[in-house]
């Protein structure tokens, strides 16, 4: 069956896309979040007149004539509105075969490990360990991530200080049978970034991630060769050849992409094949609470590299009030630290027709 119509429910935060096929048949997907109702614009101009018309079980042909129509435009913004369409088309398939899409792509229903992952720099060192303690004690987490260094910050610290107490200080708090993982967002040069990871080493941190420039292989490259912790990095590549390049270069340990900046899950799954033939495990990145952690699940469902766990944000309403009612069922349940994916056809969710409501809406339609 043809896609007939592309429909797009925005906020500056979050873009729901729903595909429908000429025979009635609906998915549900999403763009990536930040910046969304740009991204929508994206869409609506620069994807859906060229995937239109096309038969709905073709993603990767979709993907790729976008991709190929417009090769003027390589950049992110594309790739998240290309995501949105890929997404929906993948929920369609499912709901019209009865499967979740996990089993569509090679994999079963399931639980998943969970890290508890804190976005959080402008938090004490002390405040970030006791509200880690009281996730364990409500959720079972055993594995938890926290912010080092600023963002991008040249070498800088949040404040001066904070890493080289906030480091031991989460250790000495959850003990030595809880996994500790770092991302320091691409604060570092490599000579700080490998004396910070030494520090790392010594408390068993398990997981650096993005020490350096994500956009200069070179230099993680330098401290991924120097240490024996885990770098990881990836999130923000979009490009099929940046990851071509990121894994014949053994550029870091673990490879982190995110679904919905990638262009969507058959990008995705090219990208962990590609790993899988290197050796190299998928941690994907997954920051927040709306679909992209959804598909995630349902990717790590799926394929035989899939790293030890599954991002999980901690951030609540406080942090990220956009998260408030996107959906009816709530698909985010941790128990005893981890995450299910149900057997429910396609994501396996529903979205809140009044958050649908109050959103900005757009459609094109073939013809």
């Amino acid at each position: 069956m043809n896609l007939q119509k592309i429909e797009t429910f925005s906020t500056e935060f979050v873009c729901f896309v729903r595909a429908t096929a000429e025979d009635g048949a609906q998915g549900w997907g999403q763009v990536a979040p930040y910046c969304a109702d740009i991204t929508a614009q994206v869409l609506h101009r620069q994807v859906a007149p060229h995937v239109l018309g096309m038969d709905c079980a073709y993603i990767d042909t979709m993907v790729d004539l976008v991709r190929d129509r417009e090769h003027k435009f390589p950049g992110a913004y594309l790739r998240r509105a290309m995501g949105g369409v890929d997404t929906a088309l993948w929920d369609m398939r499912g709901k019209r075969e009865d499967k979740p899409v996990c089993e569509l792509i090679g994999g079963t229903p399931g639980t998943l490990r969970a890290y508890a992952s804190s976005m959080k720099r402008d938090i004490t060192p002390f405040d970030e360990a006791d509200r880690f303690q009281r996730l364990r004690d409500a959720h079972g987490f055993d594995a938890f991530k926290f912010r080092i260094g600023a963002e991008v910050g040249r070498d800088q610290d949040e404040w001066p200080g904070r890493t080289e107490l906030i480091v031991p200080t989460i250790r000495r708090a959850l003990g030595n049978d809880v996994a500790l993982l770092v991302d320091a967002n691409s604060c570092y040069s490599p000579t700080k970034a490998i004396e910070v990871g030494k520090m790392l080493q010594d408390n068993a941190i398990c997981h650096f991630e993005e020490p350096c420039p994500y956009w200069d292989f070179e230099q993680t490259k330098a401290v991924t060769d120097a240490l024996d912790i885990d770098v990881t990095g990836g999130e923000q590549d979009c490009m099929i050849a940046n990851w071509k390049g990121m894994i014949d270069g053994k550029i870091v340990d673990v490879l982190q992409p995110d679904i919905c900046y990638l262009g969507g899950i058959s990008r995705t799954m090219r990208v962990a094949q590609m790993a899988e033939a290197s050796g190299m495990p998928i941690t994907p990145h997954a920051a927040n609470l709306s679909l992209v952690t959804l598909f995630t699940m349902h990717l790590l469902r799926s394929i035989p590299n899939g790293g030890k766990y599954l991002e999980f944000s901690i951030e609540g309403l406080d942090y990220y009030p956009w998260q408030h009612g996107l959906f009816l069922n709530d698909p985010f349940t941790i128990v005893d630290g981890r995450a299910t994916v149900t057997d429910a056809p396609g994501w396996g969710v529903e979205i809140n027709p009044e958050w649908l409501a109050k959103s900005h809406y757009q459609a094109s339609t073939l013809g």
